[in-house]
């Protein structure tokens, strides 16, 4: 990449506001602005103290909220920033699914995992995840979209995919203005492809459906579910292409429920479990809406999953998505047989951790059931969350016993 940046304007904050930049935060938010004029989408900006102390580079965007997102701190130029951050990114998942002794087995069990986790990696609106060496990149910023060309030649050149596919569908794309991309890039153009998580094999289309049809960020959760479906009786909510699904039944369990209103999943879930030799007889996949069936169903099950799409997608709806979370939880709780386990999940980024477990807790209070906790989420390690971004963690977990 070139390294050097023509902005015709720069970002001044407002006095004493310069602290998270200092701190490394991503975000610039629109109070802390004293100065952007003009303010140009999609530009690279140098951005500066009240009192005139650079700062580093921020990328301009649309939002009315986080106006910009920084990409560089201090001196280091944008564009060798995010060069760096992309080798870097590159390199620890080298050293987490090939390098490292201690899961070098991990490299044959598993090739499909994330590449660049956006602020995760220190770039605020990328994403890439490789799927048997087929990688799929997300951008969500004006800024980037205009240098897409030397982030594919950097991936290229440093991870030599079989091909590359474009998936920016993400609504913070349309927050910035910007129509959804599903296209080949680079490469082989078939789409279609089977790849390993922890032993078990998934199909996935590559450009199709939700991500890819199947959340890599999920990785530990499903495993854990394998761990604990050993002759039990399984209902797995919003199965999308059963990734839930196949676990348990790997982990040998008695019966398995998958709920997806979609019908088009139905085929889908039916391919997973035949490429990992699954006995259908023990599975059932019923096309109706999640929140309808726990509302009408007894839910006689040992172990239940609650993995639902995101309920809240700007943070004045927080107090609805509350509520949402609340009752199907709720609902849930209410019904569950004694001893049984409940897998409860958000995807929602403005649901923090402290917000989702304490919607459990008014869950369990309403439903008048005893309830414990037995595990978080078992982050991936190929979803890292920057430190100095806590923000960056959006997935919530909780398994718990119901007594």
């Amino acid at each position: 990449m070139q390294n050097t940046v023509e902005a015709t304007t720069s970002l001044r904050l407002k006095k004493g506001k310069e602290r998270p930049l200092l701190q490394s935060h991503h975000w610039i938010f629109s109070g802390a602005i004293d100065s952007l004029n003009p303010r140009k989408s999609g530009e690279i900006v140098p951005v500066h103290s009240y009192n005139g102390e650079k700062l580093g580079y921020a990328m301009v965007g649309t939002g009315q909220s986080i106006v910009a997102h920084m990409i560089s701190f201090g001196d280091e130029l944008p564009l060798a920033a995010i060069e760096k951050r992309i080798a870097e990114a590159i390199a620890l998942r080298n050293r987490i699914f090939h390098l490292n002794e201690e899961v070098v087995a991990t490299a044959s069990e598993t090739n499909a995992f994330r590449l660049i986790n956006a602020e995760g990696d220190g770039i605020p609106g990328l994403i890439v995840d490789s799927y048997a060496n087929r990688l799929v990149m997300q951008i969500s910023h004006p800024a980037l979209e205009l240098i897409k060309s030397e982030i594919i030649s950097l991936l290229v050149n440093l991870v030599n995919p079989i091909s590359i596919f474009e998936k920016s569908t993400s609504f913070l794309r349309k927050k910035e203005g910007m129509g959804e991309i599903r296209a080949h890039l680079y490469g082989d153009p078939n789409p279609e492809v089977e790849v390993l998580e922890n032993n078990l094999s998934y199909a996935v289309h590559l450009l199709d459906g939700q991500k890819t049809g199947l959340f890599l960020d999920q990785r530990e959760m499903r495993s854990l579910v394998r761990d604990l479906a050993k002759d039990k009786t399984v209902l797995n909510c919003f199965a999308y292409t059963g990734g839930f699904s196949v676990a348990a039944l790997a982990g040998d369990a008695a019966l398995v429920d998958s709920v997806e209103i979609s019908v088009r999943c139905a085929p889908l879930v039916a391919r997973n479990l035949e490429l990992n030799g699954i006995d259908s007889a023990k599975h059932r996949f019923l096309c109706e809406d999640a929140i309808a069936f726990v509302a009408k169903s007894p839910l006689n099950y040992d172990l239940v999953i609650l993995d639902p799409p995101a309920f809240v997608k700007k943070k004045q709806d927080i107090d609805k998505a509350f509520r949402a979370y609340k009752e199907l939880n709720r609902t849930a709780l209410a019904k569950l047989k004694p001893n049984s386990l409940l897998l409860t999940c958000s995807c929602s980024y403005h649901v923090g951790e402290e917000l989702f477990q304490n919607i459990l807790f008014r869950a369990s209070l309403e439903a008048g059931r005893r309830v414990r906790i037995l595990s978080r989420h078992r982050q991936a390690l190929d979803h890292p969350v920057n430190i100095f971004h806590p923000e960056s963690t959006y997935l919530k977990s909780l398994l718990v016993h119901v007594e």
